[in-house]
């Protein structure tokens, strides 16, 4: 693209110089701009950014005069000419052989900072994040963050300098705490330098900029969810689910059969369970488990995310909140209750809606899926492990060959006593009868 302005884009009225002036940059240029144009012809060792009335202007300077004069002889010759966010740079040797007395923005003290997140993980700190690190020095007005060529970056403002300087003083080169970081998060560090921006403009709240002095300022669409409702950003930068009172429970490694009364059992340790849905789903199966309260289904999702049903990592539970409220279901059989209903004649009285389904099994044996899909399960009842801190475990029935469990994939015993037909890990003995306290990984 030709330029396209009728003042030349080089003037020769200086003799050659490690010195280029810059023309006609876009607002508020930043050194790294500045580096990234003059990189491709040699070695950049100083600049000098928003010069002029305007601060349109700047100067940069190479290690090497031929440097220098490689850069204006290409873009003399070329039909491209030199750009910078879109913007025809107009070029000329400085009258200058150096730059002296280079104090940049970033040497000038304010009260908005300029924070480079350095780490392979970068883009995963969350501006909630940021504002936990930087609030511990005063009230932190707005923040926003961007990408750049010098990587992951997010603008802090504070009230004054006087805060802002302590903050980077602080911060400055130190690595974000691990704690405050989601596990998948490797560590990440903050290089910080003041920037020239004094009040910076926040128009939307939202998972990249946020504005703390207004509380009225409107959310950004990509921050709704389809159901029109504002999507609550975590640690992790993640839209959190909308809490709900029915729970989506899909079932992984599924090596015994669940049944409805499995699903209640574990269930009803935390609350009453009013209705239960199974169904199949993308060559999986999956459970959808109404509670009477937000409050309860959101102590058992807690609980369960992540844990098995039975002993040696199988069934496991990966639980999400639903968008139903209220459950309808039509009928009472092996894939679909409601435990609302009092007279138990309903139960099972009706067919399945999905057709014939296999009989319930309800021999001593673990349930078992037959055929080549799913392997034999051990002839034998593998014996609970309950968490830490659920309270004196129950006698159990111990397998010679019982799996050793690991410490990320404990099986959940509810309270209550277990129903004689239950599978691998859910063994005859008494009930628990302590007090439940939080689950524990």
């Amino acid at each position: 693209m030709a330029s396209v302005s009728s003042q030349p884009q080089f003037r020769y009225t200086q003799p050659p110089s490690k010195v280029l002036h810059l023309r006609n940059l876009p607002w508020e240029c930043t050194e790294e701009e500045l580096i990234e144009l003059g990189k491709p012809f040699g070695k950049v060792v100083n600049t000098k950014c928003n010069v002029g009335a305007n601060r349109n202007q700047a100067f940069i300077e190479f290690a090497d005069l031929n440097q220098a004069i490689a850069m204006i002889s290409y873009y003399a010759s070329s039909s491209e000419p030199a750009q910078v966010r879109g913007k025809t740079v107009y070029l000329q040797y400085s009258n200058r052989q150096e730059i002296v007395n280079n104090k940049t923005t970033a040497d000038v003290a304010g009260n908005v900072l300029l924070v480079t997140i350095e780490g392979n993980d970068a883009r995963l700190v969350s501006i909630d994040v940021l504002h936990l690190v930087f609030s511990a020095f005063g009230f932190v007005h707005k923040i926003t963050t961007f990408e750049k060529t010098a990587g992951f970056q997010a603008l802090v403002q504070f009230s004054d300098t006087e805060t802002a300087s302590a903050a980077k003083n602080a911060l400055d080169s130190r690595s974000i705490p691990r704690y405050l970081l989601p596990e998948n998060v490797g560590q990440c560090t903050l290089r910080i330098t003041y920037s020239a921006h004094t009040d910076l403009s926040v128009k939307f709240q939202s998972h990249r900029s946020r504005d703390y002095t207004n509380p009225y300022l409107p959310v950004a669409p990509s921050a709704i969810d389809g159901n029109g409702q504002v999507a609550m950003v975590g640690l992790d930068g993640k839209k959190l689910e909308a809490e709900s009172n029915v729970l989506l429970a899909s079932i992984e490694n599924m090596q015994y059969a669940v049944t409805l009364d499995v699903l209640h059992m574990v269930f009803s340790a935390f609350g009453p369970v009013q209705k239960i849905a199974m169904f199949d789903k993308n060559g999986g199966v999956q459970a959808l488990i109404q509670f009477p309260d937000v409050q309860t289904a959101v102590v058992a999702k807690e609980a369960l995310e992540g844990h098995c049903i039975y002993d040696g990592g199988f069934c496991k539970l990966h639980i999400s909140y639903s968008r139903h409220t209220d459950l309808s279901i039509k009928v009472n059989n092996e894939r679909s209750r409601d435990y609302t209903i009092q007279n138990p004649s309903m139960l099972n009285s009706q067919p399945s809606i999905l057709g014939q389904q296999p009989a319930p099994m309800v021999s001593p044996t673990p349930p078992q899926y037959h055929g080549s899909q799913f392997p034999q399960a051990p002839n034998q009842h593998a014996g609970i492990q309950p968490p830490a801190g659920w309270g004196p475990p129950a006698p159990q029935s111990m397998g010679p060959q019982s799996i050793p469990m690991q410490p990320h994939n404990q099986p959940y015993m509810p309270p209550g006593p277990m129903p004689p037909q239950m599978g691998p890990g859910m063994s005859h003995g008494a009930p628990h009868t302590a007090a439940m306290p939080p689950y524990g990984r």
